[in-house]
């Protein structure tokens, strides 16, 4: 089973309170996560993409990164680990998009990869006046299909001349070629988004429920393998958990408890106000706003010992279709060292390289 981590790009990374670690995105900081995770054997980094946060007491998510020049820089740090962009699509072209991967995977050859969006956060795109209307909700993955088989086209052949509702090419040109095809990542949960990663992914990921239920994720594993299936192809779910560790499950409860005391309820109310705003009932951003993990941005939680984590994960790992884990860190400094000193050694499904040593890197 591949371990990677949805990188902390945005302030306070994913916890939505007061009484959590408060820090301000930074290379240097992403450059230790990214070194740490590397020396623990783990598999893949992720970096989303936010343009505007939720404001509050905490101003969660008002500082935050550019997904693409921030992998660019860990690529030239790292020497194994897989790293994904993620792509506006609403933003960047399809064409500079490709062009970017090729310039990343020449500093990091064979290990780049983009998360594909196609955004539903209204206030992040109509503050630069680029919000196409809100017939984008229904419209969004007719947008997502053609910006990606632009892309590929490029990629595999260097030219496209791609015309479409969306997007028309006049001759467009690409050279160099990548030195393998990137993986494409996306996060589809309705039946349109389903769809699309059927056709044009190699990776699904999807927000775990609950808090210790990782086996919770089974019902959408398996709607992923069989819309896959259907289309012919076999697509693999990333299974996307906040991860909460102590030494004893009393001890990692009890910080779970102070983090929601601490919950900043004015950023939590503007981001339940805005994952509704799309009217469809099968769109996956509803998820986002509802409790009991609300502050932890509505993810699946793995909250225990070390051993308590371990076996959740070897839990996970037995349900068709999971490929992998996408894990954030209350702390994530401490918590990716104190996850590959104490819980990777612990699991079943992961087996421990000769390269991996218990003592951490420095930056």
């Amino acid at each position: 089973m591949k371990l990677g981590i949805f990188i902390p790009i945005g302030n306070n990374g994913w916890l939505i309170s007061s009484n959590a670690p408060q820090y301000k995105p930074s290379f240097e900081l992403n450059k230790q996560v990214a070194l740490l995770a590397e020396h623990y054997g783990l598999d893949f980094l992720l970096a989303m993409i936010k343009l505007r946060g939720y404001g509050g007491e905490t101003e969660f998510w008002d500082y935050n990164l550019e997904s693409f020049s921030l992998m660019a820089g860990l690529a030239a740090v790292t020497k194994r680990i897989e790293l994904f962009a993620t792509a506006p699509s609403l933003i960047l072209p399809p064409a500079f998009t490709a062009r970017m991967a090729v310039t990343i995977d020449s500093i990091a050859p064979g290990r780049f990869g983009i998360n594909l969006i196609t955004g539903w956060q209204r206030p992040e795109y109509s503050q630069m006046g680029l919000w196409p209307g809100d017939a984008h909700y229904s419209r969004r993955y007719d947008q997502l299909e053609e910006y990606t088989q632009i892309m590929k086209a490029l990629w595999e052949t260097g030219r496209s001349d791609f015309k479409g509702e969306f997007f028309q090419m006049d001759d467009c040109r690409l050279a160099p070629a990548p030195s393998q095809m990137p993986k494409i990542v996306c996060a589809g949960q309705s039946q349109r988004g389903l769809e699309f990663m059927a056709k044009y992914a190699d990776y699904n990921f999807c927000v775990g429920k609950g808090i210790n239920t990782p086996l919770a994720l089974s019902e959408m594993a398996a709607q992923v393998q069989a819309t896959s299936a259907a289309a012919g192809r076999k697509v693999e779910v990333l299974a996307v958990f906040m991860v909460i560790a102590s030494e004893t499950d009393e001890a990692a409860f009890a910080k779970w408890e102070h983090y929601k005391a601490g919950a900043d309820i004015e950023a939590l109310a503007w981001l339940a106000k805005h994952s509704g705003a799309d009217p469809r009932a099968d769109s996956n951003v509803h998820q986002y706003s509802f409790p009991p993990t609300a502050v932890a941005h509505g993810f699946g939680m793995l909250i225990g010992s070390y051993a308590s984590v371990a076996g959740m994960l070897d839990e996970l790992d037995t349900v068709p279709g999971v490929g992998g884990v996408m894990l954030t860190f209350d702390d994530f400094v401490q918590g990716i060292d104190d996850f590959g000193r104490y819980i990777q050694p612990l699991m079943k499904s992961r087996a421990r390289t000769d390269t991996e040593s218990a003592e951490a890197p420095h930056a």
